[in-house]
């Protein structure tokens, strides 16, 4: 009987303590518990301890944080029938857990045909040049799109990322021989830029060098102006100093020159009528003072 008793007891301690243990819920900061009684929503809870009725209480756990969908290679056809494949990331964040919750069964899975359709959608108004040039825009553009249709499940859209296009092989080829035509066309003319500041920098080495030159010979020649200038002065003042039987002497010997030489013509200046009557004076001198 009280082997009975005591079986019943530690019965009803573990029902209660199962009980208690599924009645009470651990809520952490980033994660929300939308709580339905009786089938009926109730709201959210959360963050911190909460408890709940495990016989007519149910919760769905739903998180806060922003997370990612990954939309595999997706094929589009461009505004000029291009076919074209793509996969994006997107990022989302939950801003209402119960719209989450009520308004849609399987966010990930509405998001990943809605993220394609949308997809299909943006790359069909372009170009193919634009969407291999203006992948920034194309990101804008899908999420707005994107964002208009979550934000009803409350969902914002933050950002969607474009992470690889694959254009057909023949476009590939020809984008591989345009790149390779335009790396020779600015080899081409960065070695034209090289030649033309070589050119430039020899001619204003030749252009210095011929001013350093004619600078020189400016200099050389007013050294030798200033030069025979100060001869010049000197032999003017030599000049001064000799007295006029000195100046007599040097024309007899140079008239002495003459008569030793072979020539039988002599030209002799106007002034001999001058220098005979100076030699003569000094003759009456000399035989005067003896």
């Amino acid at each position: 009987m009280i082997a009975g008793i005591v079986a019943a007891v530690g019965v009803v301690v573990l029902i209660l303590m199962f009980g208690l243990m599924t009645s009470i819920k651990i809520v952490r900061e980033y994660q929300r518990i939308v709580l339905f009684r009786l089938g009926r929503s109730v709201g959210q809870r959360g963050p911190g301890l909460k408890m709940i009725n495990p016989i007519i209480d149910r919760v769905s756990w739903v998180d806060l944080r922003e997370q990612y969908l990954e939309i595999p290679h997706q094929t589009a056809i461009t505004r000029d029938n291009a076919p074209i494949n793509i996969d994006f990331i997107i990022f989302y964040r939950v801003m209402d857990a119960v719209m989450s919750v009520l308004e849609v069964q399987d966010f990930k899975g509405a998001s990943f045909n809605i993220a394609a359709t949308t997809l299909r959608s943006v790359v069909g108004d372009m170009t193919l040049d634009d969407v291999l040039s203006k992948r920034e825009e194309m990101n804008s553009v899908l999420r707005v799109k994107l964002d208009d249709v979550t934000e009803r499940w409350g969902v914002k859209v933050t950002n969607v990322e474009v992470r690889e296009i694959n254009p057909p092989p023949p476009v590939q080829e020809a984008m591989t021989r345009q790149m390779s035509a335009e790396r020779s066309r600015r080899a081409v003319v960065t070695e034209a830029e090289g030649q033309k500041q070589a050119s430039i920098t020899v001619a204003e080495g030749d252009k210095q060098s011929a001013i350093l030159s004619a600078e020189g010979d400016r200099q050389a020649a007013v050294l030798r102006a200033e030069g025979f200038a100060l001869a010049l002065g000197k032999i003017g003042e030599i000049a001064k100093g000799l007295d006029t039987n000195t100046m007599t002497l040097q024309y007899l010997d140079a008239l002495k020159s003459l008569g030793e030489s072979e020539a039988t013509k002599f030209v002799v200046p106007v002034e001999l009528a001058g220098l005979v009557s100076g030699i003569a004076a000094t003759a009456n001198k000399a035989v005067g003072g003896r």
